[in-house]
């Protein structure tokens, strides 16, 4: 199998043969798969991908919505060909792309080919704008910088995709999490289409959910495996505070100063207390890290490839 097209889909009915077409059309001589996962649809998408005959389709059928994370992992679960062809259902992305971006990722070894989007087709207050904040907040961030992370259309080498863990909301931080796996990265023009059927799910309030799953990508970035360095700096920095001040509210009782009731000398306290809590996390996280390794026998690196003598083999 060379490639394996995943497309999650929800509420996608009059989307899902248009774009089947497509995708056959485009991939002719091609060894490849096709597979829809739909989460949790309520309007007759799941007859529809059922009504299909077609060898190279196959279907996921999820029990309920758990989100577009949740359907991609399970995409890509089942992908089996070496190339990894991610979309949205919505008929935006073009899948005449994808052989120009295979050819790219296996031309010039790129583990991560990502589409950008050079001619969005959408609203311009309730996509094109939050996707704007979006994308500069994550490159200002994250130190991955591409000029768009929110098109769906990407081509990834299988064992990259199979070993990124995609959960909660975290499809929009996948070039992240790729990065964070050793992957090369790089990113090309595709076309996008206006939105002929069905509705958008997204909005304004998108912008807030990716601030938030932001704070969980830099700690996973720049602290995973040595969470300790981020809590007790910050619980000794709050600690020495706390000290300072309660050295201070010392001297001056010892001098006959009348110290109780003072706000500095509550703030001292509350100091003093959050400087051994985040230090007591930061132990406990450390703990926690080195279970996670070594219970599942993983390394804190990745290997590419291996050279031994005059054999050069891919990890």
């Amino acid at each position: 199998m060379h490639i394996s097209v995943v497309v999650t889909v929800y509420n996608e009915r009059d989307n899902i043969r248009p774009l089947i077409d497509q995708i056959n059309a485009a991939l002719q001589g091609y060894e490849y798969e096709i597979i829809y996962v739909d989460d949790g649809s309520t309007d007759g998408t799941l007859k529809e991908l059922y009504s299909i005959d077609d060898p190279r389709l196959v279907v996921v059928e999820f029990r309920k919505n758990y989100g577009q994370s949740a359907a991609l992992m399970a995409g890509i679960d089942q992908a089996q060909g070496k190339f990894i062809a991610t979309m949205d259902g919505d008929l935006q992305n073009d899948p005449s792309d994808i052989p120009h971006m295979l050819k790219k990722a296996e031309d010039e070894d790129w583990d991560l080919v990502v589409g950008e989007r050079v001619n969005r087709q959408d609203n311009a207050f309730f996509r094109k704008i939050p996707s704007r904040i979006a994308n500069y907040i994550i490159r200002q961030s994250s130190g991955v910088h591409l000029r768009d992370y929110g098109c769906a259309l990407k081509i990834f080498r299988t064992e990259i995709a199979k070993d990124i863990g995609v959960y909660g909301e975290l499809h929009r931080f996948i070039t992240v999490l790729a990065a964070l796996e050793g992957a090369r990265i790089t990113q090309v023009p595709v076309k996008h289409h206006a939105r002929k059927f069905g509705e958008s799910k997204y909005g304004l309030g998108r912008t807030f959910k990716v601030v938030s799953d932001l704070l969980l990508m830099l700690f996973m970035k720049k602290y995973m495996a040595k969470p300790m360095h981020l809590f007790a700096q910050s619980g000794l920095a709050l600690f020495a505070i706390g000290v300072l001040i309660n050295v201070y509210l010392l001297v001056l009782k010892l001098m006959g100063n009348d110290i109780w009731g003072k706000p500095i000398m509550v703030l001292g306290m509350i100091l003093l207390l959050a400087g051994i809590q985040l230090i007591t996390v930061g132990i406990i996280v450390e703990i926690q890290m080195r279970t996670y390794y070594e219970s599942q026998n993983k390394r804190p690196y990745r290997i590419r490839r291996l050279k031994t003598g005059s054999s050069i083999v891919e990890a």
